[in-house]
């Protein structure tokens, strides 16, 4: 069987699972990324980043694009932690990446193979929805999109969770333009990411292997770490990667999404309607479990 082909569009280098993802995605025999993009602040600095975990992960054939920096509007803040590639970027000046906008690619790997390309978005959704607005033809062209964004409530955590969710709420405008665009997609919300965990005890067996790229995402841990000033956090967007290697870790109902949002910042409401005959395969429930020995087993792979 093929592997799944697909592109990555990241703002990795705040949070760690951003990182996680790539790496999942690099070391699984099931996927092929065609290309990586980022999205969201400093496109370049993250780009870099991502060049830098691809050749610490023996994939440095994967070409990287920069992105989109603002939001579609250019009406909403941007935050980046200012931890980015800490550690990590020492090489910063000598990575090179490609000078074709993120953008462009998208389009052009879609439109040029038909129904054969999977998007997975795991940070907010400007360059999906651009690439939509420059060539609509993208959302009937796209085999899927699996994108981590938004939150419904509808799952049995949902009076523990909030309203909103990060990469909704940093472009809400590009997230109703892709939502209603009539694409086949997956959503993995909060419903399901606030379920999956790593912890520091997960960070010591990701030390103790010793590889080159898990080197890098345990410095990249550590930062994060003492960030957010907790001994766990969680993988939002590895799971979403990780529905290409097992689609059974989650449960899904059929639905309608509308995103809810208004000029003021904060805000982006992701509102689920069940239909049968929608575009949009909603995460409701996870396998935690199952999902970590998934994560570790493919990032421990050639210990």
């Amino acid at each position: 069987m093929s592997p799944n082909r697909v592109i990555i569009d990241t703002d990795v280098g705040s949070d760690i699972d951003d990182a996680m993802a790539l790496a999942l995605a690099m070391k699984s025999d099931e996927i092929y990324i065609e290309g990586v993009t980022t999205v969201y602040g400093d496109t370049l600095l993250r780009a870099k980043l991502a060049k830098k975990l691809l050749t610490l992960g023996d994939a440095e054939e994967v070409k990287v694009y920069p992105g989109i920096e603002l939001p579609l509007l250019h009406n909403r803040e941007v935050w980046m932690a200012g931890h980015e590639g800490d550690g990590v970027l020492e090489d910063y000046e000598t990575l090179e990446v490609e000078a074709e906008h993120g953008v462009d690619f998208i389009i052009r790997t879609i439109m040029d193979n038909p129904h054969e390309i999977t998007l997975i978005p795991i940070g907010p959704l400007t360059n999906i929805a651009a690439a939509i607005i420059r060539e609509p033809k993208v959302a009937e062209n796209v085999k899927e999109i699996i994108l981590m964004g938004g939150v419904t409530r509808l799952g049995d955590n949902g009076l523990k969770i909030r309203q909103i969710e990060h990469n909704i709420k940093s472009d809400p405008e590009a997230a109703s333009l892709v939502f209603r665009s009539q694409a086949k997609i997956t959503m993995v919300g909060l419903d399901v990411t606030m379920k999956v965990k790593f912890t520091k005890s997960e960070r010591d067996q990701l030390k103790a292997s010793a590889l080159p790229l898990n080197d890098a995402l345990v410095k990249m841990l550590d930062r994060w770490f003492d960030f957010i000033e907790e001994d766990f956090t969680l993988m939002h967007d590895p799971l979403t990667v990780s529905l290409l290697l097992d689609r059974s870790l989650v449960k899904t109902e059929k639905v309608t999404i509308e995103v809810e949002y208004d000029h003021r910042h904060p805000t982006g409401q992701t509102v689920a309607t069940y239909d049968e005959s929608g575009n949009v395969d909603l995460c409701l429930d996870v396998d935690s479990e199952r999902f970590n020995e998934l994560l570790l087993g493919v990032l421990l792979k050639g210990k």
